[in-house]
């Protein structure tokens, strides 16, 4: 929402249905938006009269339904969304492509927004492809600017995402020694990859997968990380004080990484970096650059992501507590989707530039924004 402040007006003038909040929200977290899963915005949409394209609608309902979730899977399958747009899309008469094409994203991106709030990395991707889109030398023809655009998507993706996770997995390899015991958090797709890859180096190592509720995305990485026979041990973050003793390391992942130093993650990660710290644990942050955003934030109040209320709710033997909190006007029900970690938890940042302290966030981006 910080992003695009013309949410409104394109959802308005494209006929787009406003996905209207549910329940009671509590009060320090009124400004932001809480929706139910159970009422998707495609359910109120007209599919055959929309200007939406079908790949951003069927992206839109994924996000809305918890389908794709993660920062660079979000921001994989957006790119890849994208594509499809550009590879559809026909300039109309007297108009020229790379105006109009960027006017054709701005609902696409309004609605996405509706689905579910944008992160950091899609809007960092976004900013690049509109960027791309406004560079296009109007002697172009429509083909050729066409696969040059879907080129630059695809070099985007495998310069951000691929490559950026083989360079981190080889700094983040140097700091795994045998014996060691590795503590994480939730499903963090490059902290898995890194784990993967330095047990394929013959690295001995045990990991302690650390999750929560709602989500239980723990659950997953375990999987993941069992498959390729790596030796883990599975807790919820109740327990978190009772195994850190035992805990070397500490390998956490990162939605975004905002300009002041903070680390934004999944809600829980601050709170392991503070118990890790009183415990002397270092810990260490695994993030891609294209992550970095010149965002300044220090609490987890005035910009953060609400879940469904509903997914804390428990059934257990048929009965579900909670059943019907939404008639109860005293009770509200918080599902926090990220917190902020202050970088004095932070031991050190790894990224595909190299291994960095939290206060090296400015000192990237302006190298990056001076490349661009």
């Amino acid at each position: 929402e910080f992003i695009f402040k013309g949410c409104e007006y394109f959802l308005c003038v494209f006929q787009i249905p406003l996905r209207s909040d549910y329940g009671y929200k509590v009060s320090l977290f009124s400004h932001l938006h809480q929706y139910s899963r159970k009422a998707p915005l495609t359910q109120q949409l007209s599919i055959p009269s929309t200007v939406i394209h079908p790949s951003i609608v069927r992206l839109g309902l994924q996000y809305s339904q918890g389908i794709v979730v993660g920062s660079n899977a979000r921001s994989v399958a957006l790119l890849h969304a994208f594509k499809q747009v550009i590879r559809d899309y026909t300039t109309p008469p007297n108009e020229e492509l790379a105006r109009d094409l960027v006017n054709k994203l701005k609902p696409y991106i309004s609605f996405l927004n509706q689905c579910r709030p944008l992160s950091a990395s899609m809007g960092n991707a976004i900013k690049y492809i509109k960027k791309e889109i406004s560079n296009i030398p109007s002697q172009f023809k429509e083909e050729e600017a066409k696969t040059k655009l879907q080129k630059c998507i695809d070099c985007y993706i495998n310069e951000n995402v691929v490559l950026a996770a083989k360079a981190i997995s080889k700094y983040a390899i140097k700091k795994i020694s045998d014996g060691d015991v590795i503590l994480v958090y939730g499903c963090s797709s490059l902290v898995n990859h890194i784990l993967c890859e330095a047990y394929d180096k013959s690295r001995k190592f045990r990991v302690i997968v650390v999750d929560s509720r709602p989500r239980l995305e723990g659950r997953e990485a375990l999987r993941r990380l069992v498959q390729r026979g790596i030796s883990c041990t599975y807790v919820l973050i109740s327990a978190l004080s009772y195994i850190l003793p035992e805990v070397s390391k500490v390998f956490l992942g990162a939605h975004a990484l905002l300009a002041n130093g903070y680390v934004m993650s999944r809600v829980g990660t601050s709170q392991i970096a503070l118990v890790a710290r009183t415990f002397n644990v270092p810990v260490l942050v695994c993030c891609e650059t294209y992550k970095f955003c010149e965002r300044v934030q220090t609490d987890s109040f005035v910009s953060n992501e609400l879940d469904d209320p509903d997914d804390l709710m428990v059934t257990r033997k048929g009965k579900t507590q909670l059943e019907n909190w939404h008639d109860v006007s005293s009770l509200g029900l918080l599902n926090l989707v990220y917190d902020v970690t202050p970088p004095d938890f932070v031991d050190l940042v790894i990224t595909d530039l190299g291994m960095i302290p939290c206060t090296s966030v400015p000192v990237v981006l302006r190298v990056k924004n001076l490349e661009q």
